[in-house]
C-alpha cells in the first residue's frame, strides 16, 4: 500500500509544471499537489520570461494609471475652475450654468470623438472582459488607448461614470502588446492581460491586494497559486510605480475607525439579502443599457442629451458628477439626512445608467459602490431611529461592501477593495462580511449576473 501511494505522488509530481527542484518526496508518500491550491501551472506556464512580462506589465500599469488619472484631473480643474480641494467642492463652487455647459460640451466632444474612433478603428477589440473570458487576450491598442484617453476626458467634465476603466483597459492592452512581442502562448497571454486588468485598478486606487483579488476573482475566475502570485506581483510593481505621480495614502481619508456593535450586526443580517435584491435590479439595468446603447449616428447626439440631462441634475445635486468617489467619502465619513441619502441612492444609478445608454466608455466600480454606501448610510439612519448609537457611517461602508460585493459576484475583492479604499473597516469586519456573504448569495440564486458580465456585447449569430 505504502509503494503503491509513494508510486501515485511521483506521478503526480512528474505532471507538475514546474518541476519542483528537490525531487525526493515525503516519507508519507503524499504528493505536494493533493493540496487543491498547489496546481500544475497548465498551458500557462510560469517561465522565466512570462515572470519578465509580468514586471514589465506592472510598470506599464503604473505609468498608464498615472497619464490617466493626470488627464482626468486636468479636465476638472478647467471644467470647473478650481486648483485644489476635491472635485465635489469644485463642482458645487462653480456656478450652476458653468455645471450645465461643462456637461454639455463633454456630450458634444465625447460624441465626436467615440463616432470617429469607433468608425476607423472597427472590429479592432477593446473590451477586456470578453477578451480574457472569450477570446485569446489580444486587444488593440491604439482603440483601448482612444477609448481611455476620452473616458477620462468626460469623467472629469462631470459625466457619471467610473474613472478605473480606462486604467483596467490600458493595463490589459499594455500586456496584450508585451504577450505578443515576447511570443507568450495563448493562456500566458490571457493570463499577463488579467493581470494587467487587475494590476490598473490597483494602481489607480492605490489597493494592490484588492486589484490581484480582483484578477483572480473576477478576471480570472479561481485563485490558485499559478493565478494568485502573478497577480500580486504585477499589481504590487503597478502600485508603487505609480506613486510617482499619485499619492501613497487611502483613496477615502478620513474614514473614521468604527467599532462593532451588536445594533450593526443585526442590521447587516437584514440588509444584506435586500442590498443583493437592489443589485439584481441595479445589473439588469446596467445590462438593458448596455444592449440598446446608442448606435451609429443616433450616438453623435445621444453623449450631448444624456449629459445635458446630468448637468440639469446635478444643479440641485453636484454629489452625481463625476464616478461619486466624493459622494462615498461623504457616507463613510456620516454626512447627508435622510433625505439626501435616498435621492443620491435613487438618482446615482439612473444617471449612470444614463450616461452608459448613451453610448459612453467607462466603468462602473465607484458608481457603484457609492450607490451603495449611499443606499447603506440611508438604511442605517432609519434604522438609528429604532436602534441608535451606531454611526451612518459604519453602515454606509458595509452597505458599499455588500453592494460591490453582489455587483461584482466577487465578495472577497468586494470587502478587501472596501477595506484597502478606506484604510479601515477591521472593527465592523464581521457586520460586512456577513452582509457581503448574504447580499453575494441572494444576487447569485435570482439572477447570477455581475455589473462585468452583463455588459458584454450581443453575440453574432451565424447564418448558414
Amino acid at each position: 500500500m505504502a509503494d503503491g501511494a509513494m508510486r501515485r505522488a511521483r506521478a503526480n509530481e512528474r505532471q507538475r509544471s514546474p518541476r519542483p527542484l528537490v525531487r525526493r518526496r515525503l516519507a508519507s508518500g503524499r504528493g505536494a499537489m493533493e493540496q487543491p491550491n498547489m496546481t500544475s501551472d497548465g498551458q500557462a506556464a510560469l517561465t522565466p520570461m512570462f515572470w519578465l512580462m509580468i514586471a514589465a506589465t506592472g510598470v506599464a500599469c503604473g505609468l498608464f494609471g498615472d497619464l490617466m488619472m493626470a488627464i482626468l484631473f486636468r479636465a476638472q480643474h478647467l471644467a470647473f475652475g478650481y486648483h485644489t480641494g476635491t472635485f465635489e467642492a469644485g463642482v458645487e463652487h462653480a456656478a450652476a450654468s458653468r455645471r450645465v455647459i461643462s456637461l454639455l460640451v463633454a456630450g458634444a466632444f465625447g460624441g465626436v470623438a467615440w463616432f470617429l474612433l469607433r468608425r476607423y478603428t472597427k472590429g479592432e477589440r477593446s473590451e477586456i472582459d470578453d477578451a480574457i473570458w472569450n477570446g485569446d487576450g489580444r486587444l488593440s491598442f491604439r482603440r483601448c488607448l482612444g477609448t481611455s484617453v476620452i473616458s477620462e476626458v468626460v469623467i472629469g467634465m462631470g459625466a457619471s461614470i467610473g474613472r478605473e476603466a480606462a486604467p483596467k483597459l490600458m493595463g490589459g492592452a499594455s500586456a496584450s502588446v508585451l504577450a505578443r512581442w515576447s511570443h507568450l502562448s495563448r493562456q500566458q497571454r490571457r493570463l499577463l492581460v488579467a493581470c494587467g486588468g487587475g494590476a490598473g485598478l490597483a494602481a489607480v486606487y492605490n489597493v494592490p491586494l484588492g486589484g490581484a483579488l480582483f484578477t483572480a476573482e473576477v478576471l480570472w475566475g479561481g485563485i490558485s497559486l499559478p493565478v494568485i502570485l502573478p497577480a500580486l506581483a504585477c499589481s504590487v510593481i503597478a502600485t508603487v510605480t505609480a506613486w510617482i505621480y499619485l499619492p501613497a495614502h487611502a483613496t477615502y481619508v478620513g474614514v473614521p475607525d468604527y467599532h462593532f456593535s451588536a445594533s450593526l450586526l443585526v442590521w447587516a443580517l437584514l440588509a444584506g439579502p435586500l442590498i443583493g435584491v437592489i443589485s439584481v435590479g441595479y445589473i439588469r439595468l446596467i445590462g438593458w443599457v448596455s444592449h440598446h446603447r446608442a448606435a451609429g449616428l443616433t450616438a453623435l447626439v445621444a453623449p450631448l442629451l444624456a449629459f445635458g440631462v446630468l448637468g440639469v441634475i446635478g444643479i440641485r445635486y453636484p454629489q452625481l458628477f463625476g464616478n461619486g468617489q466624493d459622494m462615498a467619502r461623504d457616507a463613510f465619513i456620516g454626512g447627508g439626512s435622510l433625505g439626501l441619502l435616498l435621492a443620491l441612492f435613487a438618482l446615482k444609478p439612473l444617471v449612470t445608467a444614463l450616461c452608459l445608454g448613451s453610448g459612453a466608455s467607462g466603468g462602473l466600480f465607484t458608481p457603484t459602490l457609492s450607490t451603495g454606501a449611499v443606499l447603506g448610510g440611508f438604511l442605517g439612519l432609519a434604522w438609528n431611529i429604532a436602534w441608535p448609537g451606531t454611526p451612518s457611517g459604519a453602515y454606509a461602508m458595509v452597505g458599499a461592501a455588500a453592494m460591490i460585493g453582489a455587483a461584482m459576484q466577487a465578495p472577497l475583492a468586494g470587502l478587501t477593495l472596501v477595506l484597502e479604499l478606506t484604510q479601515n473597516g477591521l472593527g465592523i469586519i464581521v457586520p460586512m462580511m456577513a452582509a457581503t456573504i448574504s447580499a453575494t448569495v441572494v444576487a447569485y440564486y435570482i439572477d447570477g449576473y455581475s455589473i462585468y458580465s452583463a455588459r458584454l456585447p450581443a453575440r453574432l449569430t451565424e447564418t448558414h
